[in-house]
């Protein structure tokens, strides 16, 4: 079974690193003027910070999800199994521009150690907020990258995502690192109205911000029909997992001017201020969310009785 499907990516992307996730199947993938190839596109790249939620939901302070991708172009996420996007800093350093010359194992187009980190950076600069630069990922290291997500809101057109309907369903801790990233979809994800779905990725060091790009997804092998519950916003519970969110949750919106649907103040356990992210802190686990659906509607039974004549003999 073959779904169309809408998704979002807070890279339904919502992040921190100033990184973007690249797709033929993305909104604005050739850039944000009308007519015009920009094969060197970072504007979905942008951060999203304080803004009005008409501003920042789908990234469209700068009209990026005014510029649908192709018709027939999908992401295909298929149930029980994975995809695989590619997390850059721009269009240029992947395989989707110039034939794919510039385009390395890592978002920058550059080369770097296999342990990559403020302590091996190679001659490659250090962030203002002591992080890598290059690319920004908004990490010290692979470990503290803080993981990123895709959401899916069973709804055809942007105008009807809302908050209320756009649930996480696969998670990727330690991300973002590397170019090539691959993402786990739960093998129950139902079928989509014929044209719907969203998506979102976030990770953590320095100001934090959120991003949000837009996506043509298609759902292939779905054989599933439990819908997908109504998701509930995610809490900060790294000091006791068992005041996590269970179940369906909502993507994360915080430091925007309106919106928000969490808050938090002081030092997480390692010392360093909190961050909300797509990890155990905020009660996401790794891989496919496999715990996001609701109940199957279930349709009465009718059952027809012979009716029983009686007959009087007189």
């Amino acid at each position: 079974m073959t779904l169309k499907l809408l998704a979002l990516s807070s890279l339904a992307l919502l992040a921190n690193a100033h990184m973007a996730a690249y797709h033929k199947a993305m909104y604005c993938f050739n850039g944000t003027v009308a007519g015009q190839v920009n094969y060197n596109n970072d504007d979905p790249v942008s951060p999203l910070w304080m803004l009005q939620k008409s501003d920042y939901w789908f990234h469209h302070f700068n009209g990026c999800d005014e510029f649908p991708p192709a018709p027939g172009d999908f992401l295909e996420l298929p149930a029980g199994s994975s995809f695989t996007v590619e997390v850059a800093a721009n269009r240029g350093v992947t395989s989707l521009s110039f034939n794919g010359q510039f385009a390395t194992e890592w978002g920058d187009g550059q080369n770097h150690p296999e342990d990559y980190s403020i302590a091996n950076l190679a001659g490659a600069p250090l962030s203002g907020s002591d992080c890598i630069g290059s690319p920004n990922m908004h990490t010290q290291n692979q470990s503290m990258a803080a993981g990123t997500a895709f959401a899916i809101s069973y709804q055809s057109e942007l105008s009807e995502v809302t908050i209320d309907n756009l649930v996480v369903f696969t998670v990727r801790y330690n991300t973002p690192w590397k170019r090539i990233t691959s993402y786990d979809v739960p093998k129950d994800m139902p079928a989509c109205p014929a044209d719907g779905c969203t998506c979102a990725i976030p990770d953590g060091c320095g100001e934090p911000n959120i991003y949000m790009q837009g996506f043509k997804c298609m759902v292939t092998g779905a054989t599933s029909t439990t819908p997908l519950a109504t998701p509930k916003p995610p809490v900060w519970c790294e000091e006791d997992q068992s005041t996590c969110t269970q179940g369906a949750k909502q993507i994360l919106i915080w430091n925007q001017a309106e919106g928000n649907n969490i808050a938090v103040n002081g030092s997480d356990l390692s010392g360093n201020a909190k961050s909300p992210a797509y990890n155990s802190k905020c009660g996401f686990q790794d891989g496919a969310q496999n715990d996001i659906f609701g109940h199957k509607t279930c349709r009465k039974r009718m059952v027809h009785k012979p009716v029983r004549r009686r007959f009087l003999f007189k």
